[in-house]
């Protein structure tokens, strides 16, 4: 008889679970990170935190520069495993974390990078939000629909938030009552458009006016990808292109292999035309 295999050792539990990048540290701010968007923890698990993720993917400032360094990545993947293994246990060690006399009277961003990517786990941050009264959250997120269901109705006074464009249910923002960030491709063009820039404190994302402008990272090949456009602009000509494809998709009938098509079919566009990279 083999010998059985070894119970693989649970990964550790971070120490500390709120730090503070250069940016934030700036203006007193803490926050609590993921890994960005999707990838594979070291036991071979994937994972995608950012499920409503869309052109913006392709151009995330947390999958580059010091986000990717082994030592913050392996910083991040284990906040994600902790939330991923023990959900209650994390909850509470945030909680416990929170009553520390530096927190008091602060502000938390939730996620500098990741996002709400359930249920289970955006109620847990309700909890914890509602535990401490006297610490004020905040978030960028692109889970709109999730947001509708469980914060709206009943937020926690201290919890605020901001409905950021580029993501697949861009289509459920409502600029007309709803707080929104975009993504500019330069600071010029978020002057002419008229809105807030976030560039002199993250905080203006939740506490000045409700229209919030972010300037664009200015690394090269994003803002070629990016090429002059809003991400408001990019995913919702990324939606066209996907929409316009579904439309052109042929027809094949029930319980055949063969596809019915016009003799003299109207002239279209190629969609691969269109010149829009595919959100990822």
């Amino acid at each position: 008889m083999s010998a059985p295999s070894p119970t693989p050792r649970p990964a550790s539990r971070p120490a500390r679970l709120l730090t503070q990048n250069r940016e934030l540290r700036r203006i007193g701010v803490w926050n609590w990170s993921l890994p960005a968007w999707a990838g594979r923890l070291p036991d071979g698990r994937t994972y995608n935190t950012c499920p409503s993720a869309g052109v913006c993917a392709q151009v995330c400032y947390a999958r580059k520069g010091s986000y990717t360094w082994p030592v913050v990545r392996a910083k991040h993947q284990a906040n994600l495993q902790f939330v991923l293994d023990d959900l209650p246990g994390w909850q509470t060690a945030m909680i416990a974390e929170l009553r520390a006399a530096r927190f008091r009277d602060t502000w938390i961003r939730i996620h500098d990078s990741g996002d709400f990517f359930s249920d289970d786990y955006l109620q847990a941050w309700l909890e914890i939000c509602r535990a401490h009264p006297g610490v004020r959250f905040y978030a960028y997120t692109k889970e709109i629909a999730r947001f509708r269901r469980l914060v709206q109705p009943h937020p926690p006074p201290n919890f605020r938030w901001v409905y950021s464009y580029g993501g697949t249910q861009d289509a459920a923002i409502d600029p007309g009552t709803d707080r929104v960030a975009d993504v500019f491709p330069d600071k010029a063009a978020l002057a002419e458009a008229g809105w807030s820039s976030q560039n002199t404190s993250d905080l203006i994302a939740v506490l000045g006016p409700r229209l919030v402008g972010i300037p664009a990272n200015q690394f090269p090949p994003f803002l070629t990808r990016l090429a002059g456009r809003r991400f408001s602009q990019w995913q919702a000509a990324t939606d066209a292109d996907r929409a316009q494809r579904r439309c052109l998709r042929p027809l094949r009938l029930a319980g055949t292999s063969s596809v019915h098509q016009d003799p003299h079919p109207a002239a279209v566009p190629n969609p691969g035309e269109a010149g829009q990279p595919d959100a990822a």
